[in-house]
């Protein structure tokens, strides 16, 4: 599995020229499905977002985690993000999981991401055309992959 994580002071999906989820402060996050993906997956990344401390504090010190901000979320699947660019130029997505397999983990994630944060997690269509609207906020992207953790 893995996780872009944008620090964003707004974000929007549209589907179909029309605004379908927004959010102000918080946190845009594409997620990439492998169909080596599990539960534990989801456990481990989505602890990890909830405790990343990329907010200012009254300091102005990234030292927060979107708990203590009352960010808002918005995920929005992107298998995508595991083309590999190894041979020639087009991407393979050989790795990413089929929708069988996706659907319900980008479910499980989503409603695992909403507990441990305490937070309502907005989300796109999965396998949806969707346009994408942020201000990232810093610049702050983070990359995490649950299958480099080391």
């Amino acid at each position: 599995m893995r996780a872009v994580i944008q620090r964003v002071t707004e974000s929007a999906v549209a589907i179909n020229g029309k605004e379908h989820a927004s959010i102000g402060l918080g946190f845009l996050i594409l997620l990439g499905i492998e169909e080596a993906d599990g539960h534990e997956d989801i456990e481990w990344l989505c602890g990890k977002i909830a405790r990343l401390r990329v907010f200012d504090d009254d300091n102005g010190v990234m030292n927060l985690p979107i708990t203590d901000v009352n960010g808002g979320i918005l995920l929005i699947s992107q298998f995508t993000l595991h083309a590999s660019t190894k041979k020639g130029n087009r991407p393979s997505y050989i790795k990413a999981a089929k929708p069988e397999t996706a659907i319900p983990l980008y479910e499980e994630f989503a409603k695992e991401l909403s507990k441990v944060t305490d937070t309502e997690v907005k989300t796109g269509i999965f396998g949806a055309m969707m346009q994408i609207s942020l201000i990232n906020d810093g610049p702050v992207t983070i990359i995490i992959d649950t299958k480099k953790k080391e």
